[in-house]
């Protein structure tokens, strides 16, 4: 894994990662569009991590810290570069991040039906919450 390079993103790659997000991720958000993401990058630029290898993206996640809670979104890897540890790298990278941050727990939107997802936060220690249900209002 000596190739893989975590930065975080900048302005210049939201095009980049919203291409990926297409073909990487499951789901669509009202944020996935270019001022969603430029909000999230201009407010906490160390929130979106990137997973490149040889100069392509492979990977993402969403580390966001409000100063209470740590939450993870969009952990997607290109499907042609899965199972190759990337997914785990990244998350790495967000629990160190939040560990700097004086976090104390990573909490995960993971889609209900996407059962690859279930298993990918599982093998990195996570663990469903059943008596939790989201709740939400469109702006």
């Amino acid at each position: 894994m000596s190739d893989l390079v975590i930065r975080c993103a900048a302005l210049p790659d939201i095009d980049a990662v919203l291409r990926f997000w297409r073909i990487a991720a499951e789901g669509t958000s009202v944020s996935d569009d270019h001022d969603g993401v430029a909000r999230l990058v201009t407010r906490d630029p160390g929130a979106l991590l990137v997973a490149e290898r040889g100069g392509l993206l492979a990977g993402t996640v969403i580390a966001g810290f409000d100063g209470w809670r740590c939450s993870l979104y969009r952990l997607a890897v290109h499907p042609d570069l899965r199972r190759q540890g990337i997914a785990a790298a990244l998350l790495e990278a967000a629990e160190q991040r939040f560990a700097a941050l004086g976090g104390r727990r990573g909490d995960a939107m993971v889609l209900e039906d996407n059962e690859r997802a279930h298993r990918t936060w599982a093998s990195a220690g996570y663990h469903r919450e059943d008596h939790w249900r989201r709740w939400v209002k469109p702006l």
